[in-house]
């Protein structure tokens, strides 16, 4: 499936101009990654018909939102780097990453509406939604930066609309287009949506635990941003007001500030991961990804048809820290 995936991007036949628009889509989709999402939806159908490449085109379409999603949120973060490359703004400019982009957007919808198989237009209208989920996600994700209340759950939702919310669509949309049961189409998508819960978590955890050489990125990046990630709402859960009070305003303070608190990184990522220990919270992560991982395995028995090859790929993108 991967590599009629890769091929399917390779092939994108793009208008030659204006290049300053196309270029960076290339650019963006050339950068690899997972492809998480075009793989879910693939596999999904399978479950049901063995044609899996009529599919193509809707997986394609998937990725290329995904993308979209990447190159503006990017804009917004001011990232430099993404997957080991210059970000589409950096490497053009903020105007061609926002027009590329929204061009991104535009061509997931012609990729997915010429599907045309199954229930393509049940299929269009579930990413519709999820797109608008997925944009109130990331508002949540911009208002809780400068909110210092944010709750356990409330930031729980957050990732669920920003991240978990493209997973069950993906997956859905794969047995959409198979034609598949109704109830079986509702039980991917609660599956795939608890899956990208523990897999955002998982990221979490891994950004301040895991191993940089298979993580594939810094660890610590998250400490250094001041990102409020699951880790932090468990070390605070435990906190006197006073306490996480400090805490927050420790892990929001940049390094080599006026107020001289962090002189370097390894000092501030030293100092936030002695109260990670303290509170216990890699346990309590891992216990929190257990139980989505439990809960998406127990969406399975719902289905009609044996999901064994769905399981499997799913799990083992949860399992890459070891």
């Amino acid at each position: 499936m991967l590599k009629h995936i890769e091929a399917a991007i390779e092939a994108l036949n793009y208008p030659q101009r204006p290049k300053g628009l196309y270029e960076p889509i290339r650019y963006i989709l050339a950068g690899g990654g997972k492809r998480l999402r075009p793989m879910l939806l693939l596999t999904a159908y399978s479950l049901y018909r063995e044609d899996y490449v009529r599919a193509l085109s809707a997986a394609v379409g998937i990725e290329m939102y995904h993308n979209h999603t990447l190159v503006h949120d990017d804009v917004m973060d001011r990232a430099d780097m993404r997957r080991g490359r210059e970000t589409v703004h950096q490497k053009w400019d903020d105007n061609t990453a926002i027009l590329s982009g929204d061009t991104m957007l535009l061509l997931a919808y012609k990729l997915i509406s010429s599907t045309g198989i199954g229930r393509w237009h049940e299929a269009l209208r579930l990413f519709t939604n999820s797109a608008i989920e997925i944009c109130e996600g990331q508002q949540y994700d911009v208002d809780f930066e400068k909110d210092t209340h944010v709750t356990e759950a409330e930031y729980i939702e957050m990732i669920r609309l920003k991240t978990s919310v493209l997973l069950g669509c993906a997956t859905k949309m794969g047995a959409l287009l198979a034609d598949a049961p109704a109830d079986d189409c509702d039980a991917l998508y609660s599956f795939a949506e608890k899956v990208g819960l523990a897999f955002q978590l998982q990221d979490d955890y891994l950004d301040a635990f895991g191993d940089p050489a298979v993580f594939g990125k810094k660890i610590g990046g998250d400490i250094l941003c001041g990102k409020k990630t699951f880790l932090v709402h468990a070390a605070t859960a435990q906190m006197t007001p006073e306490e996480a009070q400090t805490f927050l305003q420790k892990l929001s303070t940049p390094v080599g500030d006026s107020s001289g608190l962090y002189s370097t990184e390894t000092e501030k990522i030293s100092d936030i991961m002695a109260v990670y220990t303290r509170y216990n919270v890699a346990e309590r992560c891992q216990q929190r990804i257990a139980a989505y991982f439990d809960e998406a395995e127990g969406e399975l028995p719902r289905l009609s048809v044996d999901a064994t090859p769905l399981r499997d790929y799913a799990f083992s993108l949860l399992n890459r820290n070891k």
